[in-house]
């Protein structure tokens, strides 16, 4: 059984998890704000749950291409009224945070894992985690930051530099004495790359597996989408979840999904098909 080892709970990903997406931004591409104020957030949290999420994953920061990057005080302005609520819940929450003045804060409020889009590589980001005893990380991959990301993503091959960035970071935890139980990664979809790096990313997953920590991805509403299907943003939910699928296929664990009941149910169908295709109706 694979464990994912988390500040209050050791959660088994031995069937995919969907984790919730809960911007409180006023400038997220998928809701344009929707969720800006506590009272919306915590109230898009329940939800999220009644709809079946087995995550919640909170952030103050839009990383929407050519987003602007918020202070740490706005950062935590807007995140810990809503963490202090989601954390009472009685599910893992996640924090969406580079900023390790966010990530402390959040720890100390009970928060079970920081998910950060730039894998700790900012100052004192990796001594956060480094110095508290269980907290669970997701490590991004991201090309460039996101104001410009998305200006000229180039790669020799993208799964190959991908992994190998993963990796690279997963060893710098490890070195920290990070368990490994404690720490998962993304590839970074729509994170300075192109529609075609993105693609060859969802076709050479299993590659990412190689690196032995578990994959999280989050293809929800991304433009990819978009360009493949000619829709708009809030007319993604059939190409998301499809994605979400195709993810889970090729061995992803967590999907970071905004539209959680039909997410859900998508997986469960697909739990009850299994891999016996011998089982299948003629």
């Amino acid at each position: 059984m694979t464990l994912w080892r988390t500040s209050r709970f050791a959660i088994d990903l031995g069937q995919p998890r969907v984790m919730g997406i809960v911007n409180v931004t006023p400038d997220s591409f998928s809701n344009a704000g929707q969720t800006s104020d506590t009272a919306s957030a915590i109230a898009r949290c329940e939800a999220m749950l009644r709809e079946g999420a087995h995550i919640l994953d909170i952030g103050g920061e839009s990383t929407r291409p050519g987003a602007r990057q918020p202070s740490a005080e706005e950062e935590l302005q807007r995140v810990l009224p809503v963490l202090r609520h989601a954390v009472t819940l009685g599910v893992p929450i996640s924090v969406d945070t580079s900023q390790q003045s966010v990530m402390r804060a959040a720890l100390d409020l009970g928060v079970d894992i920081v998910n950060d889009v730039r894998a700790l590589q900012r100052d004192g980001a990796l001594d956060v985690l480094a110095a508290h005893a269980s907290a669970g990380v997701c490590l991004m991959h991201m090309q460039g930051e996101p104001g410009t990301m998305q200006a000229t993503p180039t790669y020799g091959d993208v799964v190959a530099e991908v992994s190998r960035f993963l990796d690279e970071r997963r060893c710098a935890l490890r070195a920290r004495g990070i368990a490994a139980e404690r720490i998962v990664i993304d590839p970074g979809i729509g994170f300075g790359k192109t529609v075609a790096h993105n693609l060859a990313l969802l076709r050479g997953q299993r590659r990412l597996l190689e690196i032995g920590a578990p994959l999280l991805v989050g293809w929800s509403r991304k433009s990819t989408l978009g360009s493949l299907t000619g829709r708009a943003v809030q007319d993604r939910l059939a190409v998301s979840v499809a994605a979400a699928l195709m993810a889970v296929q090729r061995g992803a664990c967590i999907v970071r999904v905004h539209d959680v009941a039909a997410t859900v149910d998508a997986l469960a169908l697909w739990r009850a098909i299994g891999d016996n295709n011998e089982s299948e109706e003629k």
